[in-house]
């Protein structure tokens, strides 16, 4: 099954609506919530820096560098600032840009970097995410067969969602392609373990949703919200959504899809 990587997506019309992935993964994983988000929105979807179809990542990889590379990438789509909506990675890039008054509103969807202060169960995540990346590096040739049958895409979908009959064969095909290009992948992770995840939250001014799948397996609720719930964002609009995983533009998208429009028109 071929697929292919580019750095970005944009359509619709109407106030800009930034689209920011998750780890390992690119821009198409909002193919199932874009369209409708496109009816009322300048939607602009774009794929992370050192990610399949981004640009490479800086050297040294750090924090700050990464956020400062999506901002050029808004500039250089003249978008100053926008509604932004970001899953895990892509939701705590899009809590760092609102830090720096690139936001109108914020949707973090299970945004990683809420572990409680102290807690390090997160490098274990890490570790996970790390060697999910190296078993996938030889996969290749396999994807074809894992995703002609629902068991395989059943195996494929396991970790980020709890709904999966609906997702294009085609879609996982190209998100599991995605983790093998990712060529970033375990730079961010040694990025993440050095620095470790900070948010200064005092400046975010815009309102913000955090959404949050109680059947998460990447990032489980209650071990990897705290900072977010009780620190950081207290005063933050909070949704959880039953039985849900960690990526609900996938798992459930057109609750999510709703879930966005209505916060971004509150």
């Amino acid at each position: 099954m071929e697929t292919s990587f580019t750095p970005s997506h944009r359509g619709g019309s109407g106030s800009p609506l930034v689209l920011l992935h998750g780890f390992t993964d690119t821009w198409r994983t909002w193919d199932l919530v874009r369209p409708e988000l496109e009816k009322h929105h300048d939607v602009f979807a774009l794929t992370l820096p050192g990610h399949a179809g981004g640009p490479a990542l800086k050297e040294p990889v750090v924090q700050d560098e990464i956020i400062d590379q999506v901002e050029a990438i808004l500039d250089d789509a003249g978008i100053e600032t926008a509604h932004i909506v970001g899953n895990s990675l892509g939701g705590y890039l899009s809590l760092r840009l609102a830090a720096r008054g690139r936001a109108k509103s914020v949707v973090a969807l299970a945004p990683a970097g809420g572990w409680a202060e102290g807690d390090e169960s997160y490098k274990e995540t890490f570790k996970f995410l790390a060697e999910m990346k190296t078993q996938l590096d030889g996969a290749a040739q396999h994807i074809d067969a894992l995703v002609a049958s629902p068991e395989g895409r059943r195996l494929a979908t396991q970790f980020i969602t709890t709904n999966y009959e609906h997702i294009p064969a085609e879609l996982i095909a190209h998100q599991i392609m995605g983790v093998i290009k990712c060529d970033g992948a375990l730079p961010l992770v040694q990025s993440g373990l050095d620095e470790g995840w900070s948010l200064d939250a005092e400046k975010i001014t815009c309102p913000v949703r955090l959404v949050w799948g109680t059947e998460d397996k990447i990032l489980e609720m209650d071990v990897a919200s705290p900072r977010f719930r009780h620190d950081w964002l207290p005063n933050a609009d909070w949704i959880e959504l039953d039985g849900i995983g960690h990526c609900p533009q996938l798992d459930v998208p057109s609750e999510t899809t709703q879930l966005i429009l209505g916060h971004v028109a509150g």
